[in-house]
Order: structure tokens, then C-alpha cells, then sequence
């Protein structure tokens, strides 16, 4: 009995891939595409923190220029409580009492304040 032979010209290739379509992008386009994103939320970010900052510097700024006025203010008020404590003194006792040896005006102070303690 005869052997069988491979036909002449061989076999054909053997097809052990899949041929299956890719799909989607590579991966480094993925990649580069959130590295993208992430640097301009980082410069985003950064700028934000710039402004905050500048806002901050701003606020602090308008607050030592309103001081002078804020001082000015509250001193007229308390000279002018000052002044309807002494009419109402006046109005109820009859007469002005002192209650130091001075006309100097002296700010009354309302925080409590600790002694000295000295060791």
C-alpha cells in the first residue's frame, strides 16, 4: 500500500491567530490624553491658588487702610457715651462728681484684664 504524501507545493499555513478588528485607540493615546487633562487641571488649580492668594492679599491690604477710620469711629463713640454718662450722673445725682483727681479723659477698658504676677 502506498504512503500518503503531503500534496506537491505543501500544505497551507496553519491559521492559529485570530483575526479580530482592534478596537478603540492605542494605549498610548489613552495615556496621553489623561496626562493631557491632568496638567491643565494642575494649571488650573494653580492658577486658582494664585488668585486665593491675591484676593487674600487684597482683603488684608483694605482692612490696614480702614483701620484709621474704624479708630476714629470707635473714639467718637466712646467719647460720646463719655458725655450721656455724665448727663444722666448729672441728671440723677444733681450735681457732677469726679471719681478721679483728673479731667483727663481716660478709654475705659471692658476686657478683663489679670493682674501681674510676679514671682
Amino acid at each position: 500500500m502506498p504512503q500518503d504524501m503531503p500534496p506537491s507545493g505543501g500544505y497551507e499555513p496553519v491559521q492559529y491567530r485570530r483575526n479580530l478588528p482592534v478596537r478603540g485607540f492605542r494605549p498610548a493615546y489613552y495615556l496621553l490624553g489623561v496626562a493631557g487633562v491632568m496638567v491643565y487641571g494642575f494649571y488650573r488649580f494653580g492658577k486658582g491658588i494664585r488668585e486665593q492668594n491675591e484676593l487674600a492679599r487684597e482683603k488684608m491690604w483694605s482692612r490696614i487702610h480702614l483701620i484709621p477710620l474704624l479708630q476714629a469711629e470707635e473714639d467718637r463713640d466712646q467719647v460720646r457715651r463719655f458725655y450721656s454718662q455724665q448727663a444722666l450722673e448729672k441728671e440723677l445725682l444733681g450735681a457732677e462728681t469726679k471719681a478721679y483727681n483728673s479731667d483727663r479723659f481716660v478709654r475705659p477698658t471692658y476686657a478683663v484684664t489679670p493682674s501681674r504676677v510676679t514671682k
